[in-house]
This record gives structure tokens, sequence and C-alpha cells, in this order.
């Protein structure tokens, strides 16, 4: 990738994607990017994700077992939470009930 600004956009152009009421993980939009180790990188772009002037569905995107471990991003401890389950997802103790129905693969 020739740059941040480069790799930012073909994170941000998946996680618009994402439909509502589907989450995806750090580990599947690297792998879809062509950046399969990537993952905690595409977490780095999460977090840039707030200074962007465009609106980056950042609370669809959770760990590989379905934890919201970028919830501290967010500006409380329940927001990333909160959008979710508007969304029709179930969330117990910061983890998404039946991930895999919820479950969104960026490569299809």
């Amino acid at each position: 990738m020739k740059n941040n600004a480069d790799f930012l956009e073909k994170v941000f152009a998946i996680v618009e994607r994402i439909p509502r009421g589907k989450v995806t993980t750090y580990g599947a939009i690297a792998n879809a990017i062509g950046m399969g180790k990537s993952a905690r990188l595409v977490g780095w772009a999460m977090h840039q994700s707030f200074l962007c002037e465009r609106d980056i569905p950042a609370h669809r995107v959770v760990n590989r077992a379905g934890l919201l471990t970028g919830k501290h991003h967010f500006g409380g401890e329940n927001v990333m939470a909160d959008l979710l389950r508007q969304e029709g997802i179930e969330v117990e103790n910061d983890k998404i009930k039946d991930f895999r129905k919820h479950f969104w693969n960026p490569d299809f």
C-alpha cells in the first residue's frame, strides 16, 4: 500500500458496506483488502474513523469472538452496544449474541 490514506480508504470502504444489523471483524476486513495478518492495523483504522468527516459505522466492527473491543472509543461505556442494539443485535457482557448469525463476510 502506498500510504496510510490508501489503507484507511480501503478499510473505510468496506466498513461502509456492512449492512445494518450485521457485524464483521478486524481480521475479515484485513483479509478482504489482502492484508490477512493486519487485524490490528484495521483496529487502528477504526480509531482513525472518528477523525473522519464521513459517517463510518465503526460500531459494526468487532473482534473475532464477537467482543466489543473498541467500545472505549465511542465516548461512553455502552454507546457501541447501544448502537448495535438499535440495529437489532443482542449484546450481552460486551459480546455479540449469536455472533455467526450476525456476521457479514466482506469477501462476498
